[in-house]
């Protein structure tokens, strides 16, 4: 077992999910945040004061560490690139420990500006000369029901066509646990949802529990 495990990014959604699924797996889960924390009150637990977009603080969240769960993201605030060069630097000098990272399905395919930048940073690690697993997961049905909610505050709720696959976060998750303590994989198996559905079918869901009526224009 990898006993000492660092999780970036662990007060977000994802990050929170997996911080937990390693309390009984791990003899240290470190906690990496931008802003200092209270304790746990759990011996298993410590906090990490860092901030991967400046560079500060992270090569002493890094030090001592057997696996790194890059859970940390950039979306909307600056480039996942350079997150994750500033905690490739930071592990290449501090024992090379294993790093997992969290991807999308589609990046190699999705020319979307935030995709391309995930797949900059998985060819950052690929190339970086850690020992490293790569999980590409489909949204979550959070982001998903985020969209939906600002799309549903207009008497017509515009909708993407196209089907769309989404996970529960909580599964990405275990999997991500589970690779922590696993051996390195390289690229791991990609995971998604169980049902490929219209991103319509989930509008009129939302809707539906929610109690809202509006229009669904699909464009």
């Amino acid at each position: 077992m990898r006993n000492r495990i660092l999780v970036t990014g662990g007060t977000g959604l994802l990050g929170r999910l997996v911080v937990t699924r390693l309390g009984d797996k791990a003899t240290e889960v470190r906690i990496m945040s931008r802003k200092a924390q209270a304790g746990s009150g759990n011996g298993r637990y410590t906090w990490a004061t860092a901030d991967l977009r400046r560079n500060r603080g992270v090569a002493e969240a890094v030090a001592d560490t057997d696996v790194i769960v890059h859970c940390a993201t950039a979306y909307g605030r600056g480039s996942e690139t350079q997150l994750t060069d500033s905690l490739v630097k930071a592990a290449q000098h501090a024992g090379a420990p294993h790093l997992v990272y969290i991807s999308i399905v589609g990046v190699d395919r999705v020319p979307l500006g935030y995709y391309q930048d995930k797949l900059a940073a998985e060819r950052l690690i690929v190339h970086s000369g850690l020992s490293y697993t790569i999980l590409r997961a489909t949204q979550f049905h959070d982001l998903l029901r985020a969209l939906l909610a600002k799309a549903a505050k207009t008497p017509v709720m515009p909708v993407p066509d196209f089907r769309v696959q989404p996970i529960d976060a909580s599964e990405v998750a275990d999997q991500l646990a589970d690779l922590a303590v696993g051996q390195p994989a390289g690229r791991a198996p990609d995971i998604a949802g169980p049902q490929v559905r219209h991103a319509g079918d989930f509008a009129h869901a939302f809707l539906q529990a929610t109690r809202r009526r509006r229009w669904v224009l699909s464009v």
